[in-house]
């Protein structure tokens, strides 16, 4: 113990722990047992899941290495005690009830509702929560999708009103109750069953927000709940007992088929192959279930947010192979933008909601030339009217996937017409979709208004106007930079090693990749530290150096970002001969393209308040305007004004 806090009149106040404190929680291990012999099940000895959970990138949990291998285990031994009291007081408060005559269904619901509370008291009450400074209260167990380990924690009270007390789970409860109780129908059933079992019933809507592929490990986290509640509640009504009867939560049923819908090789032994298969036959027969149980005029609606291709073209696949056309689509803000996730991550702060109706029995197959056309035909008002709306970023690539959905969906197959024999693929398709977004983004990021302005605009100099027209010269989380990478056919480690654009900086700390320095000094351009993959940033143009930068190689075209970069360094070596002859050698006086990123290039400088590389940007567009060339139209861009316009002069 290193610390105990408490309020004063002011506030919080710190500080040092005495022996009393050291003592009341040495005394508590003599109670821990005599308490959970009285308590169903004892204490939780089931296993936590390993940490190989997830097959994407990372664990979501990662406590086993450091010894925690049952649920107990990731509590102290007071706040076992804690939890364990609350448990036996509220199984015996449901006793009462039913001695004192109050309904059964009543009394159960209760006990229910008590037991979540006891569920939140565990959140806040376990030695994974930490102190969070700022606020000066205690971070839950979740504050993301994960189970990791802390090195250092905060213990709640649990009789207080202060963060993680059992009054302030009450209070909360009670808020939900009383705002549910206004909108939810009398009428309303909760079913616990599968999504695939037979139903007598058909239904005029049917909305469901599935599972979002190898993301995230549901049950796996339920488990933590889920132990607490077995205790609470086991014993109490025959229906509490069927729900609780299996020591943890429902996982994957091989003999069946049947279960959580996760891609996690954790549930089939890690064979990986065998996980994305059961996926994806098992998204299908859900989806299927849905066609059956649907009216012939009823809708399916899909909640979905991913920031993975792989999900998305799963998802899709499962929807045509079901029966399904996506006939409108609304990208709707859902998350918190101050969650954790948000704040380090590539989590999207909206999910796309997918309206389908069935595909009728008489479609027949399509073609891809005419599905394209039809495709970019329906997507460019969409995409206006997504744009004008504020969405940015990966929401506004995934937005894009519903409108386009409608012309490929509404066919059984789709051929391709120059190759017999051969279908177009879902993957296929929604690269052609995720490439016509990403060039309607930079068009308007080169022009303001032409969308069409960046088409034959080269992969790698797409994917730059993409990176810093959302990030600037800041780091970013690599999630949606993976994502513009794939957009543009390309990869992070494609632009990282192969062409210098991407510098890794995760794990460096602000002084250790600065940009903030003078040009002009030697240590400037030298080569900046290589931090960790998970955060990246644009590497600034006076440290890409390569000689064969803005050079043709292997029969490649120089991108034209490589293009610019390298007239700048010629043109800040103050040779303008050499300037002149690499743009007559280039084509790049009469080259439209050029212009437009050239005067894009500015405005993001401006913004981003580089003013050494904005001037030398104009310096070059006066040079070209000087030569005859005439200006293309200045772009106000997003949180652009038109004070600054000319803020740098020429030389």
């Amino acid at each position: 113990m290193t610390a105990a806090v408490y309020e004063s009149s002011t506030g919080k106040e710190y500080r040092l722990p005495t022996k009393e404190d050291i003592l009341a929680f040495e005394i508590a291990q003599v109670s821990l047992n005599p308490l959970f012999d009285e308590i169903p099940f004892d204490l939780p000895l089931e296993h936590v899941p390993r940490g190989a959970s997830r097959v994407g990138g990372g664990s979501a949990f990662s406590i086993q290495p450091f010894g925690v291998n049952c649920w107990h285990q990731l509590f102290n031994t007071r706040q076992l005690i804690a939890i364990g009291t609350f448990i036996k007081y509220t199984r015996e408060a449901t006793r009462t009830m039913l001695d004192a005559g109050y309904d059964k269904e009543w009394s159960t619901s209760i006990s229910s509702l008590l037991a979540l509370a006891i569920d939140r008291l565990a959140d806040r009450g376990s030695t994974v929560c930490s102190w969070t400074v700022g606020w000066d209260k205690i971070r839950n167990t979740f504050t993301r999708f994960a189970l990791p380990y802390t090195w250092d924690y905060a213990e709640s009270v649990p009789i207080h009103d202060s963060s993680g007390g059992y009054p302030g789970s009450i209070d909360w409860i009670s808020r939900y109750v009383e705002h549910a109780s206004r909108i939810v129908p009398a009428i309303a059933s909760i079913k616990n069953e599968s999504a695939i079992a037979e139903r007598n019933t058909t239904y005029d809507i049917i909305l469901t927000d599935p599972p979002y592929y190898d993301a995230i490990p549901y049950s796996d986290l339920m488990d933590f709940f889920y132990v607490w509640l077995r205790r609470s509640l086991f014993g109490l009504s025959s229906e509490t007992d069927i729900a609780f009867s299996k020591p943890l939560s429902p996982k994957w049923n091989v003999e069946l088929q049947d279960g959580e819908l996760v891609d996690d090789s954790g549930r089939h032994n890690g064979d990986r192959k065998e996980s994305k298969k059961s996926y994806e036959d098992g998204m299908s027969r859900a989806f299927a279930s849905c066609h059956e149980a649907l009216m012939r005029d009823g809708r399916l609606v899909i909640v979905f947010a991913h920031k993975q291709p792989d999900a998305w073209e799963t998802l899709v696949g499962a929807i045509i192979r079901s029966g399904f056309v996506v006939d409108a689509s609304w990208p709707i803000q859902t998350e918190m933008a101050n969650r954790t996730r948000a704040l380090a991550s590539a989590a999207l702060s909206s999910s796309v909601w997918l309206v389908c109706r069935k595909r009728p029995e008489s479609a027949r197959p399509g073609w891809d030339n005419r599905v394209l056309d039809e495709m970019r035909h329906n997507i460019h008002n969409q995409l206006r009217d997504f744009w004008d709306a504020g969405i940015r970023g990966p929401d506004f690539v995934w937005a894009a996937t519903g409108p386009a959905m409608e012309a490929y969906s509404k066919h059984p197959v789709v051929k391709k017409a120059n190759e017999p024999g051969k279908l177009m693929e879902v993957s296929e398709f929604l690269r052609a979709v995720r490439r016509l977004v990403v060039d309607f983004v930079v068009g308007r990021v080169l022009t303001g208004g032409d969308e069409t302005s960046a088409s034959g605009l080269d992969d790698v100099t797409t994917y730059y106007i993409l990176h810093r027209h959302d990030f600037g010269i800041q780091d970013a989380p690599v999630g949606p930079c993976i994502l513009y990478a794939i957009s543009c056919n390309l990869s992070d480690r494609d632009l990282a090693d192969r062409f210098d654009i991407l510098l890794r900086t995760g794990g460096l700390s602000s002084a250790d990749d600065d940009d903030e320095v003078d040009e002009e000094e030697t240590d400037a351009d030298a080569e900046p530290d290589e931090g960790t993959g998970s955060i990246v940033k644009l590497r600034p143009w006076h440290q890409r150096k390569r000689k064969t930068m803005g050079y043709d190689a292997e029969g490649h075209p120089a991108p034209l970002i490589d293009q610019v970069h390298r007239l700048m360094h010629l043109w800040k070596t103050g040779d303008v001969a050499k300037v002149d002859d690499y743009l007559d050698s280039r084509g790049l006086r009469k080259n439209a393209l050029f212009l437009h990123l050239l005067q894009a290039l500015i405005e993001l400088s401006r913004r981003d308040e580089q003013r050494d590389e904005t001037v030398i940007l104009e310096n070059l567009s006066n040079h070209l305007q000087a030569r005859g060339v005439a200006p293309t139209r200045s772009v106000t861009l997003p949180g652009f004004g038109d004070d600054d316009q000319n803020e740098a002069g020429s030389e």
